[in-house]
């Protein structure tokens, strides 16, 4: 099996698109990730002394930088293998060990959130595509759809999307699917609501275009490097190509 750093690397080629830079011409073996656009880092490849991480044992050990903001820089430290960044600002990042304490698929979205925290929402003028999720058991999705005369509904912001991106809706259990095409028609509307589940500040208005019939389910998804959906993250491409080469109902197919 390749090592996590290249399932890391292939994961990000197959989600963004972007393969590792180096950077360091005297030191080649640290690779980084960084954004084509941009050219922000959101990861950075070490093998640094167990002693200088803290840990017990002799030796060298292959780590990640990663970007996760400080509202969560320290719920991600009480993870087993995650700890304060190495030579970075450690409220905004996090160090993350490679040596198989921390499972890939409780990585990827650590990159996902990196990459998030480190684009140029403001600046980027390509659209975007993105998959987020949706739990049917705090939201009827299918009857506010349906219920409405343009196919629009209010979505809690997420924070990147802007108007003109795609959003592709996962609903979870029991539909445990991709089941809507959207598009952002506004965002940033200024909202208030709260309750025991969620607090919502500003939402985004969004427009079905597609009913995604077919079942793309987690193994479909997992096939194409997509494990988790827990927040907003990027389509991968070959994802969108399965699911734009099905029959769909319920809005435009352009």
């Amino acid at each position: 099996m390749d090592s996590l750093r290249e399932q890391i690397f292939d994961y990000v080629k197959k989600t963004y698109g972007v393969e590792p830079d180096r950077p360091f011409a005297t030191d080649p073996d640290v690779p980084v990730l960084r954004h084509r656009d941009n050219r922000k880092w959101f990861a950075i490849f070490m093998e640094v002394s167990r002693d200088k991480l803290g840990l017990k044992g002799a030796g060298r050990t292959d780590v990640v930088n990663l970007k996760c903001g400080p509202m969560l820089s320290g719920a991600l430290r009480m993870r087993e293998g995650v700890l304060p960044a190495y030579h970075m600002h450690r409220e905004n990042w996090v160090t993350v060990l490679l040596d198989g304490t921390v499972p890939a698929e409780e990585i990827f979205p650590i990159v996902d959130m990196s990459f998030e925290l480190t684009s140029d929402r403001k600046r980027r003028s390509r659209k975007v595509k993105w998959l987020i999720p949706a739990n049917p058991r705090l939201f009827d999705l299918d009857k506010a759809i349906r219920e409405s005369e343009d196919g629009c509904f209010l979505w809690k912001q997420s924070s990147k999307v802007v108007p003109g991106d795609t959003l592709y809706i996962y609903v979870g259990a029991p539909v445990s699917a991709i089941r809507y095409r959207c598009k952002a028609v506004e965002t940033d509307i200024p909202y208030s609501y709260s309750d025991r589940h969620i607090r919502i500040t500003r939402v985004m208005r969004l427009q079905a275009e597609k009913t995604i019939e077919k079942h793309i389910g987690r193994d479909i998804m997992r096939d194409h490097g997509v494990t988790t959906v827990r927040g907003p993250r990027y389509m991968p491409e070959s994802l969108i190509e399965e699911i734009e080469g099905l029959p769909g109902i319920g809005g435009s197919d352009e």
